[in-house]
This record gives C-alpha cells, sequence and structure tokens, in this order.
C-alpha cells in the first residue's frame, strides 16, 4: 500500500500544447492523476486553450484556479505543468502568487524549445504556407475540443508556437522571471513571492537498437533538429531550457511525451515517470505546500 502523500493544497496538473483533459474514455493526464489520487491527493485537470500564446492560456487557467479554489475552500494551489503549461503555470504565480503554493515544471520550454524555432522559420510570414498552417493546425485544435466534450476554447496556431520559440519565451521571460536560474544550465530560486518553484524533465534514452515506442520514434526524428542542446533533448525541449527553481533532475532516460505515462513492455525505463509524481507529492507533503 502506498503511503499517503496527502498535499495541504489540490493539484491541477496543466497540459501543454495539443493537451487536453478527456477525449472518450482517454484522459491525457490518466496514469499520473489515478496515482496522485491513490496517495490522497486532490486532483483537477483544467481547460485550456489547446493552441494559443502563453498568456493567453495563463489567464485561462487563472479562471480555473478561481474555480477550485471556490469548490475547494482552499487558499492556494498547487500548478504541475507539463510542457506549454509550465508557461501557463508561471504566469499564474506571477500575476496571483497569492492564490498559488508552488509551480512544477515537467519537460517545460523554459527558456524555448529549438523546435519550435525550426518550425517557426519554416513558415513564411504571411505567405500561403503560414495561413495554411494556421488554418489546419486551428481545425485540429477545435476538433480536439469537439471530441473532449468540453466548451470550446480560443485557439491561434501561429501564435502558440511564436510563444514557444527562443525569442518568443525570452519575451515572456523579461516580464516573468520567477525561478529562472541566473546561467544556462543553473539552478534557479526555490521561492519567490512565496511561490516554491520545481522541474524535472527527461533526455531520449540511449537505445542501441531501433525503438519499438512510435512516440519515442518520433521524438528521435525531431531530435536531429536541435543543435544547442544536441544529444540532450527529448525531442520537444532542450534539457537545459528546462531547468526552473529547484532542478529536481533533468535528464530522465524519457522521451517529451513517456513523462506523462507508465513503463510498458515497449518502454522498459526506471524509474517509473508516474512515481516521480508520487514522489514530488511527498515532497510538497514535507514542504507543507
Amino acid at each position: 500500500m502506498q503511503r499517503n502523500a496527502t498535499t495541504q493544497y489540490p493539484i491541477l496538473l496543466v497540459h501543454g500544447l495539443f493537451g487536453f483533459e478527456r477525449i472518450g474514455s482517454f484522459e491525457l493526464f490518466h496514469d499520473v492523476k489515478k496515482a496522485l489520487q491513490a496517495v490522497g491527493c486532490r486532483v483537477f485537470v483544467p481547460h485550456l486553450s489547446a493552441t494559443h500564446d502563453n498568456e493567453m492560456r495563463g489567464e485561462q487557467l487563472l479562471q480555473q484556479i478561481d474555480r477550485v479554489l471556490r469548490g475547494t475552500d482552499s487558499s492556494k494551489v498547487n500548478l504541475i505543468g507539463h510542457s506549454q503549461g509550465a508557461l501557463a503555470a508561471r504566469y499564474a504565480a506571477a500575476l496571483a502568487p497569492h492564490a498559488v503554493a508552488s509551480v512544477t515544471s515537467v519537460s517545460g520550454p523554459n527558456q524555448g524549445s529549438e523546435l519550435a524555432d525550426v518550425l517557426r522559420e519554416a513558415l513564411i510570414p504571411g505567405q500561403l504556407p503560414e495561413k495554411i498552417a494556421q488554418t489546419v493546425v486551428t481545425l485540429f485544435a477545435d476538433f480536439l475540443s469537439v471530441l473532449s466534450g468540453r466548451i470550446a476554447m480560443p485557439q491561434n496556431a501561429i501564435a502558440a508556437l511564436g510563444a514557444l520559440t527562443t525569442q518568443g519565451v525570452g519575451r515572456f521571460n523579461e516580464k516573468y522571471p520567477q525561478g529562472l536560474p541566473d546561467s544556462w544550465g543553473g539552478q534557479g530560486q526555490e521561492s519567490v513571492n512565496d511561490v516554491h518553484y520545481y522541474s524535472w524533465s527527461g533526455t531520449l534514452p540511449d537505445h542501441s537498437q531501433p525503438t519499438l515506442d512510435p512516440v519515442e520514434h518520433i521524438c528521435r526524428n525531431l531530435a536531429r533538429y536541435f543543435k544547442k542542446d544536441a544529444g540532450q533533448n527529448d525531442g520537444f525541449v532542450g534539457r537545459f531550457s528546462s531547468h526552473l527553481g529547484k532542478v529536481i533532475r533533468s535528464d530522465y532516460p524519457f522521451d517529451h511525451l513517456s513523462i506523462l505515462r507508465s513503463a510498458s513492455a515497449l518502454r522498459a525505463v526506471s524509474p517509473d515517470p508516474i512515481e516521480l509524481y508520487v514522489a514530488h507529492a511527498r515532497r510538497l507533503q514535507a514542504a507543507n505546500l
């Protein structure tokens, strides 16, 4: 039986680009949510735009934080953001530190993503490729909203992509620097305005044999576009770009999406990614968060 790890404040799991709460019986955070609930945590998954910039998604998150606080009679929440969700969480904490006990970045592009840089450069601003990409990706995001059965949220694919580039996140960081390291690859302040900051992330596992996991295969192909974090990325985010606050570890053997799923026969990794969330709940519990 797992030891109780009930946190003082509710936990909100914040999804990133193209993320969602549920489509049919499939939940993006199913394994994480189930494990946290099993050790006594109150867990919520806010409904945010699948594609939009960090500030828009952060404003949506603030509204849903208010609803969780009213519904649970809590004074604060713990935010755990995956990928772009970490930036929305950082925005919410910067604007409403009184309502946020902690921000945890899981594979968050806190200094931007080299992959986003490559994709943005491939689109000609204002010309046909960009317009086609905007239309197709926005329609796909709307489709996800319909499948999820939730109220449709505003979508803007090009704004989302721009917000994830090194330049876009750089502008974001100038306004919301809380928890960021002073040097590349360093650790940031663990507590700013009484908000605690943590992060962890992974790098692609070192396999001598071709992977059987199709998701990891895609991440390996995308990893070829990284230069600054070549060989030190998860296919979407560079290892050192992910650092925020207290860096628990940034080289777990996980690709960008497997960090949300339990280990399986296709991905025999250690530790099990889900155990990291349970261990973190205990960390928050020990800090009275």
